[in-house]
């Protein structure tokens, strides 16, 4: 599944900057005076294995192949970019401020648990990644 048109025009309203387009890449630059953080978010919406979704800041590169499904959130100020490869569920969040979390190989099971009843180690992936639990039904 590749990510549409209108997943871009979404993430460019949660993250507050318009997209730039590079053929079939889409770039979002993002920057937070406050912070001193900037990253850019790259994504190819069509590869053989889903859309493939880069990050690039200032101290890591992060890449989520696979991506199935976004959700953006403008009240977050968020993107959750999310891929499943059998029961594991891996997720990439971008915020407007520039900065970025990764959860790789999450037991989707851990999506719909009770959060009170997980260990802390697991408990914020767990919450985070449940935003897009829907997504993969």
């Amino acid at each position: 599944m590749a990510l549409s048109p209108a997943d871009f025009d979404r993430i460019a309203s949660a993250l507050g900057v318009d997209p730039e387009r590079e053929g079939d890449l889409v770039r979002f630059s993002l920057s937070d005076a406050a912070s001193g953080r900037t990253l850019v978010l790259e994504i190819m919406p069509t590869t053989d294995d889903g859309s493939l979704v880069t990050v690039y800041s200032q101290v890591a590169h992060l890449q989520l192949q696979g991506c199935e499904a976004v959700v953006a959130s403008e009240e977050l100020g968020e993107a959750l970019f999310m891929a499943r490869e059998g029961a594991r569920v891996s997720g990439l969040v971008v915020e407007r401020g520039a900065g970025c979390s990764l959860y790789a190989n999450v037991p989707e099971r851990l999506l719909s648990a009770d959060f009170t009843s997980l260990a802390p180690e697991v408990m914020q992936s767990a919450v985070v990644l449940s935003l897009g639990e829907t997504m993969f039904e």
